[in-house]
């Protein structure tokens, strides 16, 4: 069943939501007053450990992790992070990723400007904001903390095996779509993670079923000869591979 809010519980408010958001616009261009450093112990926990993330939070300030937003919203009466540092520094790190595929397979700067420019833009932010539902700008911290580890796995490790990932044969197939299933299914579990620590939505687990469809999917795919890395690669850069 969808989540939905309870009617015993409190509602998020839309108004400070909605007045911290230019401000939060105009810390982008700030970097003296973002948490550089505690961004990064985040990104590499949401990796290995987000729930030793929920639970370091308590002790230390600013963010949104999971659990221990609670803590942020006692603190200062909201639930989104008011530090864009992390998705400045996200978008960096994908913007780098991407010039580094160009780099090996694209036949075109013209063209490698207009692919990062759409991974950055499609791949990452716009469908954050498309995803965003309640709280909209904590929906997108949570699609944000979600998409951080998949970029490492679909992005990072994928640039580093996808000449053995893009080849033909089973063992190619089978490898790529495993990547792809275990990259998808840890970003909803984490966008779980996200909503379930929200007090006023209920049925949460919701936000598990899609990892069930892709468990589903996978071995279809892979029967069906299905190759994403293929796929992805072709639709990007046909004339390399």
């Amino acid at each position: 069943m969808l989540p939905t809010v309870s009617k015993t519980r409190s509602t998020p408010s839309t108004s400070r939501p909605n007045s911290m958001f230019p401000q939060y616009l105009r810390r982008i261009v700030k970097w003296q007053q973002m948490d550089i450093e505690y961004t990064f112990w985040q990104m590499l926990h949401l990796c290995t450990a987000p729930k030793v993330v929920s639970v370091v939070h308590m002790n230390y300030h600013g963010g949104c992790s999971y659990q221990h937003t609670k803590y942020h919203k006692q603190t200062k009466n909201q639930w989104a992070r008011d530090d864009p540092a992390f998705v400045v520094i996200c978008s960096l790190l994908l913007a780098v990723a991407t010039i580094a595929y160009c780099a090996a397979y694209d036949h075109s700067a013209a063209h490698a400007v207009f692919v990062v420019i759409s991974v950055l833009l499609f791949h990452f932010l716009l469908t954050g904001v498309f995803l965003a539902t309640c709280c909209w700008l904590y929906a997108f911290d949570v699609h944000c903390n979600s998409f951080f580890p998949m970029f490492v796995m679909l992005y990072v490790i994928h640039y580093f095996v996808s000449p053995l990932l893009v080849a033909h044969g089973f063992i190619p197939e089978l490898l790529s779509n495993l990547l792809f299933m275990v990259a998808a299914s840890y970003y909803h579990y984490l966008n779980f993670l996200g909503y379930d620590v929200l007090p006023f939505l209920e049925r949460t687990t919701f936000f598990l079923y899609p990892i069930g469809v892709i468990i589903v999917l996978s071995p279809i795919l892979i029967l069906s000869g299905f190759n994403p890395s293929r796929y992805f690669m072709n639709m990007y850069f046909s004339q390399r591979i």
